[in-house]
């Protein structure tokens, strides 16, 4: 009764409006605003600005005439609201100017942020910028439409880094390492094959999966010219678009007009754009943006105070707090109304709770339920919030019609991500046999199956394929190609490995769930044998375009892969139910061999009956098929949908490294 009595005569005091520092028990005990006009409200008339931050006794606003530079022209006091909120209004126009808040706790002026809510900011994002967002729509954005998609197996993604995509000398593109790079058609490499753009479209993928194009720290806008990389993992603003990738970071509507051409650019090519999205951390911890408006509310501590750092980063977001779960909402539904993006790829996304994730979902829900959502089941650290809590993979089947990455299918196939020299079912190493077979029906339920023999996952994780996405190298780690030659044996030919490239990606395409390949993997690409290039030159991470014609005949493999997903909807079903009545493994009696059919024209498949036979043995094996007149569609390192040849009899030879698949009508 009497700490009761206390915190009433605290609310009281907050009220009558005392200049005290208000303190709470607990972070649970924070107002929580619920009103959408935090930050900015902008008209030629007037300017609203609304901030959260329950905690301080003062907070002035700071308005500027210049981005960066120069002193504040104004300084206001803001006006305790509702809820933790301080307001302000300006009763002129104030278009082209920028502010900032300063927030006063415990006697002491923080440092100057922008908001956590700040959707324009000046060169460097130290200040929020005014700005009319009518002046950021390019021509027809009213007319955009993202292209349509019936069900997310459907998908085929391509992550890119947007400096990745234009860097090289030879990709023909003119605004290189710029979001406008995307908007560029009829570029070609230096041997006239078509490169950017007009590439994806030939090699079919249905969605760009952008590495980290929010406003991060590590890169100095006012320094381009001295070309330095990252892969953008340390969010600042994460409601704005990243200057580097504009061609005037200087100025606030650049950057987001410029961003919006790339997505209408892709949306007018059939290309829908997922945004990989870094919610679990902050660049800065104490002075990050966040921290600067609540100090301590919007991170986990652990039990000394210390800041907790399951991101690896230095600290790491608490989703599970009422207005951190409201940014990321009200984040995520921005990014798809203001920028029309078509889903999103969550960073780590084991540090955020299930609750949080499940209500980001239904957000999305209800503008469109084509828009994806996926994410890293897992994290790089402990964590105080409890694991049953966790968005990581163990508790999929808890997420609502959101997917997570297989890691059991990627090390199956290519080899352990922590040993660089252990290889995988592709390279001939055996008794991976049920961890392939994980991966083919889409870490779903599967009577066929040995779950103890599994490499990581010792059952089911999800409900249905729609929430897995398959792969064998992303920009983490290393890629493909270069796994595959560091865990080559050792009399292993550079043609073996293309055989185990092939493979790989083979069945990567053809199992249930959602593909994902690294971008410059259709063309062989290499990064020099580095695992971690986040801050790798340009001449490592770069994609060479000319390679589109040393190596034809990965490209050509990769885009019949891509077509025979398309055409063919056996391989992509989109339950549970249907993978268990029609998916029919083949005991072989081979090792290292996965065998099976998808039968009876499921899922509206025009072929009855598929046969899929993959050879993870450096030598052919001798398999017994079904009885029947197969057509070879898939052959020895060749895909031809128009069909290579007729096979009559069931002693079938699947040569060595590669895969096979066949059909009846």
């Amino acid at each position: 009764m009497k700490i009761h009595s206390l915190f009433m005569l605290l609310i009281s005091g907050i009220l009558s409006g005392c200049s005290s520092t208000p303190h709470y028990a607990t972070f649970d005990d924070y107002p929580v605003y619920e009103g959408s006009d935090l930050e900015l409200s902008y008209t030629p008339q007037e300017s609203k600005f609304r901030v959260w931050a329950p905690t301080a006794s003062e907070v002035k606003i700071l308005l500027y005439d210049n981005g960066s530079e120069g002193g504040a022209y104004q300084t206001h006091d803001m006006k305790r609201s509702e809820k933790g909120t301080w307001t302000f209004k300006m009763d002129e126009n104030l278009k082209g100017k920028f502010y900032t808040f300063q927030v006063k706790i415990n006697e002491k002026w923080l440092e100057e942020t922008p908001g956590m809510w700040v959707k324009a900011t000046g060169v460097n994002g130290k200040r929020a910028a005014i700005i009319d967002f009518a002046d950021t729509n390019p021509v027809g954005w009213e007319n955009d439409v993202r292209p349509p998609l019936k069900t997310f197996t459907d998908i085929s993604l391509y992550e890119v880094h947007v400096r990745d995509f234009s860097m090289a000398s030879n990709s023909g593109m003119k605004n290189k390492g710029k979001f406008l790079a995307f908007t560029e058609h009829g570029t070609k490499n230096s041997t006239g094959e078509s490169t950017g753009i007009d590439h994806l479209k030939e090699l079919g993928i249905t969605h760009v999966h952008l590495l980290p194009v929010f406003d991060f720290a590590s890169i100095d806008e006012t320094k381009l010219n001295e070309n330095k990389y990252n892969w953008g993992y340390d969010p600042l603003n994460y409601n704005v678009p990243e200057g580097s990738y504009s061609t005037n970071p200087y100025n606030p509507v650049t950057r987001i007009k410029e961003f919006k051409q790339m997505v209408q650019s892709l949306h007018q090519s059939g290309i829908r754009v997922i945004m990989d999205v870094v919610y679990n951390h902050t660049a800065a911890g104490k002075n990050s943006h966040l921290n600067l408006l609540a100090p301590g509310y919007f991170y986990r501590m652990n039990a000394d105070s210390t800041w907790s750092n399951a991101s690896g980063c230095g600290n790491e977001t608490a989703s599970e707090r009422a207005m951190m779960r409201k940014f990321m909402i009200e984040s995520v539904v921005y990014w798809v109304t203001e920028y029309h993006v078509d889903g999103f790829r969550f960073d780590l996304m084991g540090i955020h709770d299930i609750a949080t994730m499940n209500e980001i979902r239904a957000a999305l829900d209800k503008i469109d339920p084509s828009l994806f959502m996926y994410g890293e089941g897992w994290t790089a650290g402990n964590s105080p919030l409890a694991e049953e809590k966790r968005a990581v993979k163990k508790n999929a089947k808890q997420l609502d019609n959101i997917a997570v990455f297989s890691d059991d299918i990627r090390d199956a196939l290519r080899g352990s991500w922590m040993h660089a020299q252990i290889p995988g079912f592709v390279s001939g190493i055996d008794s991976l046999e049920e961890s392939v077979k994980f991966g083919v029906v889409g870490g779903t339920q599967h009577d066929s199956i040995d779950y103890s023999k599994l490499i990581y996952s010792k059952e089911p994780y999800v409900n249905n394929p729609t929430q897995t996405i398959n792969y064998v190298s992303c920009h983490d780690d290393m890629c493909l190609v270069d796994k595959l030659a560091n865990s080559k044996p050792a009399d292993a030919t550079d043609e073996e490995l293309v055989r185990f490239n092939k493979l790989a990606q083979t069945i990567v395409f053809t199992s249930q769930g959602v593909p994902f390949i690294y971008a410059g993997e259709e063309l062989y690409r290499n990064k020099k044998g580095i695992h971690n290039t986040y801050q790798s030159p340009d001449s490592v991470n770069r994609i060479d375009w000319n390679a589109k014609a040393t190596q034809a005949d990965v490209f050509s493999y990769y885009k019949g892969l891509i077509a025979l997903r398309k055409a063919h909807s056996a391989f992509r079903l989109p339950t549970q139910e249907l993978v268990q009545q029609h998916l029919k493994f083949i005991n072989t009696g081979i090792p290292n061999v996965v065998a099976y059919m998808l039968t009876n024209h499921v899922n509206d498949e025009v072929w009855k009956d598929i046969l899929v036979i993959f050879n993870g043995n450096r030598r052919p094996a001798e398999v017994e098929i079904p009885e029947g007149e197969w057509e070879l569609v898939c052959h020895d390192g060749i895909i031809n949908l128009s069909g290579i040849s007729l096979v009559k009899n069931t002693n079938f030879i699947i040569p060595a490294s590669s895969a096979s698949i066949m059909f009846v009508k």
